[in-house]
């Protein structure tokens, strides 16, 4: 109570009062002082000069500072790396180079060597080196004016805060800005964590972001393996990386290196004799050049790289887990091995066709009066073939002229002599060149082109992908983007469709004249075989398809309803066509990926998975964002077994054909390979089934199959379509393609047959008739075979044909049957075993 200001005190006096009296008397001294002391004038004035300034850096400068604590969840922008299907890295997506390493990866000489050159009191000041802002404040003032950077005079974390927190404006504000954010990063952030962020961060030239990416661009080294004089040289890339790192300031480069040598030996870090050899060394700078993956597989690389980013966005604007910032990974179903044949034997089939041809222009223009180099570089034009490379024409001179008869010069500013220039051949074409003669001879590029998938038919997951002659002549992807007809590797979905409506393989089909009537206007159509072949009368309509005849395609697909046959191909994915007959012939337009997923479920008993690329997509801390298989599997994660039946996962894919229907296909499809127009494939002696196929003009060339594993479609043609020549047929240019994958391959490919599903029997058939017959042995991998394996629905099996021949074979069966069974009874003591003519098998319905 006695504190109460309220109350008054022993004397009679308030408190309060008393606290009213000393501040006035306290105010009114302080005006006394200001009205008779100069000193406390000046002092009052300086301090709201002071307050003054904060107020307006605050508004300026401190108010629009990013918090120092987003350092603490920082999250730089990281490449996505790409893993084949064994788990190897095949390739990366970035803009930048950079990798991430922890403060315990970085070596001590390397540190040494960044503090020498940047900071050398980087453990001992709180943020901002006095001495070095003092010597920086003086630098700029002198050259003020007069275009020069003045020296930075930055320390390391004020680098920190520069590099990730505010940019690389050069002005005194930003200087203001990188100091207080200096000491606030100095507040949340060990020494050891500033140097790891610096170190991570720093910009070292040649694309590279932190000293193990600058390591590699520039030494093809991993910092753990950097010796002095490398570490050394790193270290002096933050004053001036893109000087420092070329070759013709090399002299500069190395006075810079000894500098900072000289001052790790000043600091304890060297010593004398370690620098001196160090000073002895080169640079040693290896050239700028691409990483180096396992794969060639540029088109497959390019097409996960547009779904990724469908996915996931670009840039780190569209959110974390961004292609070229959220630092990825990405499991691919690429097979290293299957990839480098499909590209070979691609490559091989488009030389090969085009063997012998002029060269037909150049790969592109260029303009060779100013820097061609430059340009040529820019175009990002290369090819991986050979010795092969791509150059621009410089000039032409007269054939006689000595040297050549032009110049060609490359992309790291070579040039060289140019031999048998063709004479359309100008400066500035870019071409490709190989090494001839002390000089470079011309190359032809194929101008046809094509595509080619291969795919696993069992998940849907693409192995190998070939777009073209080389992805880095162009993106252009001609297995996913080049709509073409598919010709006649359309047929084996039009009898199917037959075969879903009553017809059998054995069912005999007219090859003769088949017309419609188009209406007025288009009147009346008239079809032909392949080479405008007539007809040669009945036949099976296995034959129609192992032998690939327009006239029984059509007939069929006219008796059964072009409606159905279109929606069978719709179904597989085909393409969506009207339904005239010409469709029936392969006219509407697919791809060769499409193709290929179609063959997939045919191979898969009808069952159809969604064609993937990607298996699944980690973040950059190891969680599966994004997988292509989203079954459960509960109990699969068990510690130990609990001793009920194993955890089975649900089947995947769309079942788009009946089982029985996709197999009576794929085996009438295996006698294309033995006896039809993929018989150049027979002598690989493999459980092989597949189609050729060969479109009107020819302008496109196909073939699509393979065997219970693998499946793929591929074909030829010019990107503008035009005639590939009379000669042209599926089964001359097409399947010899996939006959070369597959010896490049061979032990990717089993021995194992198609499996046949439940509901099919097998019967022996005459080949040419159609008719079930008892006796002979089938020989179904004869090309002259009479007598074949039929696969038959239940009940649509033909009449056997049963000869008096066969009689006489089915008695002496009989009699051997029971001599052997009499004497089995006689060695059972005597007693007669009954032999029944009605207990032969074949009595009862014939072999299956």
């Amino acid at each position: 109570m006695a504190n109460d200001p309220g109350l008054p005190d022993p004397d009679g006096t308030s408190v309060r009062w008393r606290i009213q009296r000393n501040a006035a008397g306290i105010l009114g001294r302080a005006r006394q002082l200001w009205r008779d002391q100069v000193w406390v004038r000046r002092a009052g004035y300086a301090l709201g000069v002071l307050v003054l300034l904060y107020a307006l850096l605050w508004v300026t400068v401190i108010r629009t500072l990013p918090s120092a604590d987003k350092l603490l969840t920082y999250q730089p922008p990281l490449p996505t790396m790409v893993r084949g299907n064994d788990g190897e890295i095949v390739s990366s997506y970035a803009r930048e180079r950079r990798v991430q390493l922890r403060y315990v990866d970085f070596p001590e000489p390397l540190i040494h060597a960044f503090l020498s050159a940047e900071d050398k009191s980087f453990f001992s000041h709180g943020g901002v080196d006095i001495t070095g802002l003092i010597g920086a404040m003086i630098d700029y003032t002198l050259k003020f004016g007069s275009g020069e950077r003045a020296r930075g005079g930055s320390t390391i974390t004020q680098q920190v805060a520069k590099n990730i927190l505010i940019g690389n404006e050069y002005s005194v504000t930003r200087k203001l800005k990188e100091m207080i954010l200096a000491r606030r990063i100095e507040s949340v952030l060990t020494k050891q964590q500033i140097l790891e962020l610096y170190l991570n961060e720093i910009p070292l030239g040649r694309q590279s972001f932190g000293v193990q990416a600058a390591a590699r661009a520039y030494f093809d080294k991993d910092v753990g393996d950097l010796k002095l004089h490398e570490v050394a040289f790193l270290a002096i890339l933050p004053k001036a990386p893109e000087t420092y790192g070329r070759a013709k300031f090399a002299e500069k480069a190395l006075e810079r290196r000894a500098y900072v040598l000289d001052q790790m030996v000043k600091n304890g870090w060297a010593t004398p004799a370690e620098a001196a050899e160090a000073k002895a060394q080169p640079l040693g700078l290896v050239q700028r050049r691409a990483e180096n993956y396992t794969a060639d597989a540029g088109y497959f690389l390019e097409e996960v790289r547009r779904q990724l980013i469908d996915k996931f966005g670009e840039n780190a604007d569209d959110g974390p887990n961004s292609v070229y910032a959220g630092g990825l990974w990405v499991r691919t179903s690429l097979d290293t091995e299957l990839q480098t044949a499909a590209q070979s034997a691609l490559r091989t089939g488009l030389l090969r066709f085009s063997g012998g041809r002029a060269w037909s222009g150049p790969i592109s223009k260029l303009d060779v009066s100013g820097n061609w180099q430059s340009e040529l570089i820019t175009s990002n034009l290369s090819i991986h073939y050979q010795d092969w490379r791509i150059g621009v024409v410089l000039e032409r001179r007269g054939a006689n002229n000595q040297g050549g008869d032009g110049r060609i010069g490359f992309a790291d500013g070579s040039t060289g002599p140019l031999w048998a220039m063709p004479s359309a051949m100008k400066p500035g074409d870019v071409i490709a060149a190989a090494p001839s003669g002390g000089g470079w001879s011309v190359r032809v590029i194929p101008e046809v082109s094509g595509g080619m998938v291969v795919e696993d038919p069992q998940s849907g997951r693409v192995l190998a992908m070939q777009g073209g002659f080389d992805s880095r002549l162009g993106s252009f992807n001609r297995a996913t983007q080049a709509a073409r007809q598919p010709g006649s590797t359309i047929k084996p979905f039009v009898y199917a469709t037959a075969l879903d409506n009553g017809m059998t393989p054995a069912s005999m089909v007219l090859d003769g004249t088949f017309c419609v009537y188009q209406g007025a206007a288009l009147g009346q159509k008239c079809f032909r075989n392949f080479g405008n072949e007539g007809g040669s009368g009945s036949h099976t309509m296995r034959w129609g398809l192992e032998q690939s005849r327009n006239l029984m395609t059509v007939r069929i697909a006219n008796d059964i309803g072009m409606d159905k046959v279109v929606r069978t191909i719709k179904g597989v994915g085909i393409g969506d066509y009207q339904p005239y007959l010409s469709m029936a012939l392969g006219a509407g337009d697919t791809t060769a990926a499409k193709m290929a997923n179609a063959y997939a479920a045919l191979a898969n008993h009808g069952r159809q998975h969604e064609q993937t690329l990607v298996d699944y997509v980690q973040n950059r801390d190891g969680k599966v964002i994004w997988k292509a298989d989203n079954r459960d599997c509960n109990g699969c994660n068990m510690a130990q077994w609990d001793g009920r039946p194993m955890p089975r996962m649900k089947v995947t894919g769309r079942q788009v054909m009946d089982p029985r229907t996709a197999y009576q296909v794929v085996h009438m499809l295996e006698g294309v390979v033995v006896r039809g127009t993929a018989l150049t494939l027979a002598d690989l002696k493999l459980p092989l089934f597949g189609k050729t196929g060969t479109t009107s003009g020819p302008t496109n060339v196909w073939f699509a199959g393979g065997s219970p594993d693998i499946v793929s479609a591929l074909y030829l043609g010019y990107d503008q379509p035009r005639s590939l020549g009379g000669y042209a047929q599926g089964g001359r240019i097409a399947a010899p393609i996939f006959k070369d994958f597959v010896q490049l391959t061979r032990k990717h490919w089993s021995d194992t047959p198609f499996t046949v599903p439940e509901g099919i029997r097998m019967v022996k058939i005459d080949r040419v008739s159609g008719r079930q017959v008892f006796g002979g042995t089938p020989q179904d991998y004869e090309r002259q075979a009479s007598i074949i394996w039929e696969a038959f629905k239940p009940n649509s099996e033909p009449t056997r044909t049963f000869r008096p021949e066969d009689q006489t074979l089915k008695d002496a069966v009989l009699e051997a049957i029971r001599k052997a069974r009499a004497a089995k009874g006689a060695d059972a003591g005597g007693e007669d075993v009954p032999v029944e003519e009605g207990d032969f098998v074949e009595d009862k319905g014939g072999i299956y």
